[in-house]
């Protein structure tokens, strides 16, 4: 055990994280999304739900500041409302990069091709609607 490291991030999601370069995304996928069928490299979290493993997470990771938009979700139909952790999402991204604006969406296939190229997928159990985030990772510039 380290001192300040949150006990929902796992050795190997910590490993992923410092592995990670500039430009390479992360999956935080709910319990619907189909993982293991994308995954290059999967990391499972059952039991746990996506918004304290992102809370967690945007300690320690730098969104890319050079695309328009560092954070991806699945686009809503046209009947569809936006989901309430959409909501919380953004207060947490927002809370750790300022600069952060708003999400991209891709529609839900564009989103599996996306994910299947990921540096990581962690899969939760999170049962919110439309749970799933993709992150692009940025750089940690010297103050």
């Amino acid at each position: 055990m380290l001192k300040s490291i949150p006990s929902i991030i796992s050795p190997e999601l910590m490993k992923c994280l410092m592995e990670m370069g500039h430009g390479d995304e992360i999956v935080l996928a709910d319990g619907n999304f189909p993982a293991t069928a994308y995954a290059n490299r999967l990391i499972r979290y059952d039991g746990h739900n996506i918004l304290p493993l992102l809370d967690a997470i945007m300690r320690y990771f730098p969104l890319d500041q050079s695309v328009p938009s560092a954070a991806i979700v699945m686009a809503l139909a046209q009947d569809e409302r936006a989901p309430d952790n959409w909501e919380e999402y953004h207060r947490i991204l927002r809370a750790q990069e300022t600069s952060f604006a708003n999400f991209n969406y891709l529609d839900r296939f564009g989103f599996y091709e996306r994910a299947q190229k990921a540096f990581v997928i962690v899969a939760t159990s999170d049962r919110a609607f439309k749970g799933n985030l993709i992150l692009k990772k940025g750089v940690v510039r010297e103050a």
